[in-house]
């Protein structure tokens, strides 16, 4: 293992934990593995939580001149039985930049913060401003570094302090990049992505391209941002995802590093619970990858809960599940009642195509975590990698449940369990008033993004709330939509597990039609029209269900505006 008994949860800086002999599970072969690997820069993305921070923190203790004579940090781990790399350990200057506050709702923010994070990184280096190594004119250039400078000037500062610091030391310079994709992720949020991309794209370009003073590089991030983004000019970069092989185990626990750790700390009697909740991510050919975030966390508080899922921010995952097209919603209802898909995946995350391709969306899950690969075949001519895919575990699963409930239960002027109940109670007028008041509340959260069309944005709506009945009423009624049944399709079919009391229900959702439909009323009677002619009700019958148990609902939608009956 490599580590004590104490957890410290959410410290990242590899010193700090092995100074205090905290628990460490030893990825110290990730430095040997990568130092023989030779490549310029490497990018590696990994899901959120999965010690990305804390690799790249061992990894500047490792070889950092700052840590110089610091070898105990490494006395015991994997990479100290190497007597080549015992004497490598502290011989490079290096810069180690993180992105990860880099967070802003507009272009001006982000840049500010940007510099901040510029600003700081000069800070730590003042003491290349002693003696003659700067000449006068690079001397007032690195003075006049500070938070707020211009934007033409930020793209050169990590090569200039490269420059500086290879002239210095005499030796070429090891940067260190933590959460590169941050601040495009709060970009596409935000609405400033072309912005962003074009200030970013210079940025990578003069740090990790044209960069004579450059060793080597690491990038680390959640997601792989297309090349043709802000990696554009990059030749020398090696991409390492969580489909590849390389470097499979440097990130996130093994299973057998898991129950050995679980018998260390005398917790054997739980590894069949701890892999129901929290095995189930592949990276390459290794399966069986446990997320450390959760494993630490279940170490030290021994209760089983959401601990990956509650940390950080869901909301670029959030909002596309959310304006998402009615289809993903769809696949969403199969992959919450623990279903899977399939899907061709671009590991290449365009977010361009973000707001109106589900395979694009589909792509970012599996990047971040959220969704396992079963199974991969390569299809057509064109050799297309058709993924199956399903939800990553049960932590996950409460996830996605959780998040399909703050839709609506979130905003506390929306009335969403109230609306549940008068349904369950068939009280027609309280359930008018409720969804009238669910619409206004929350349909425009159901939009598309900007520059997407949204004109289906009432099927969005609807689709979700169909999620939040799957969501809310598990365990009470089993719930199908979009299904053959009869001479057509309905929407939404409830069917109680008790099927010796409970009631079913049939619900038909209709979008008014001007050109066809003078009003919601008649647009209602087409809802309840179609039921009945298409005969909705055939598969409850045939399970024994009495007429008299089986409900039937239209629901007529005009923009925020519902009728019910």
């Amino acid at each position: 293992m490599g580590g004590g008994t104490v957890v410290n949860i959410g410290v990242q800086r590899f010193d700090r934990i092995r100074e205090q002999a905290s628990f460490y599970v030893d990825k110290t072969s990730f430095i040997k593995e990568w130092w023989e690997n030779r490549s310029d820069v490497t990018l590696i993305t990994r899901p959120r939580r999965f010690g990305k921070t804390l690799n790249m923190s061992m990894m500047e203790c490792f070889f950092s001149n700052q840590y110089a004579g610091r070898g105990d940090l490494f006395e015991g781990l994997s990479i100290w039985e190497h007597e080549s790399y015992r004497q490598l350990q502290g011989t490079f200057p290096v810069i180690f930049l993180s992105f990860a506050s880099i967070k802003a709702v507009n272009f001006d923010d982000m840049k500010y913060k940007m510099t901040e994070t510029i600003a700081d990184l000069y800070n730590e280096n003042t003491y290349l401003l002693k003696g003659d190594v700067l000449n006068q004119n690079e001397k007032e250039y690195y003075e006049n570094i500070k938070a707020g400078i211009e934007d033409k000037v930020v793209a050169g500062t990590v090569h200039q302090m490269a420059k500086f610091m290879h002239r210095y030391y005499g030796k070429e310079v090891i940067i260190l990049l933590d959460e590169y994709d941050t601040p495009m992720q709060e970009a596409w949020l935000g609405g400033y992505w072309e912005e962003a991309v074009r200030f970013f794209r210079s940025f990578f370009d003069r740090t990790f391209k044209s960069n004579l003073h450059l060793y080597r590089g690491i990038i680390t991030g959640i997601t792989r941002i297309s090349k043709e983004s802000i990696f554009s000019d990059l030749n020398n970069l090696k991409v390492v995802t969580t489909t590849s092989d390389v470097y499979a185990t440097a990130f996130g626990f093994t299973e057998e590093e898991v129950f050995h750790a679980l018998d260390e700390m005398g917790l054997d009697s739980e590894k069949k619970d701890v892999k129901r909740w929290y095995d189930g991510f592949t990276f390459g050919k290794y399966t069986d990858i446990y997320n450390p975030w959760s494993i630490t966390s279940f170490i030290e508080e021994r209760k089983y809960k959401a601990y990956w899922t509650n940390t950080s921010s869901n909301g670029l995952v959030n909002s596309l599940l959310q304006t998402g097209k009615a289809e993903i919603k769809e696949t969403m209802e199969t992959l919450i009642k623990g279903g899977c898909f399939t899907a061709v995946i671009d590991e290449q995350i365009v977010f361009n195509q973000l707001g109106d391709s589900e395979n694009a969306v589909w792509s970012l899950l599996l990047a971040t975590g959220y969704l396992k690969v079963l199974k991969v075949e390569t299809v057509g001519e064109r050799k297309d990698m058709v993924y199956t895919l399903t939800l990553t575990n049960l932590e996950v699963s409460i996830l996605f449940e959780n998040m399909v409930n703050s839709w609506f239960k979130n905003n506390s002027r929306i009335p969403y369990n109230d609306f549940i109940k008068a349904m369950l109670a068939d009280d027609v007028d309280s359930m008018n008033e409720f969804m009238n008041d669910i619409a206004l509340g929350s349909f425009s959260s159901f939009d598309t993004a900007k520059g997407v069309s949204s004109k289906d944005a009432p099927e969005r709506f609807y689709h979700g709330f169909v999620l939040g009945m799957i969501v809310d009423l598990s365990g009470q009624y089993t719930i199908k939509s979009n299904r053959e049944s009869g001479f057509g399709r309905y929407d939404i079919l409830l069917k109680p597990v008790d099927k010796e009391r409970g009631c079913a229900y049939i619900i038909e959702f209709k979008v008014h039609r001007p050109r066809k439909e003078k009003d919601l009323e008649e647009t209602l009677a087409n809802a309840l029209a179609q039921i009945e002619e298409r005969h909705y009700e055939t598969e409850l019958v045939k399970e024994g269900f009495a007429p008299e148990r089986i409900r039937k609902y239209g629901f007529a939608f005009r923009g925020k505006e519902c009728l019910i009956g």
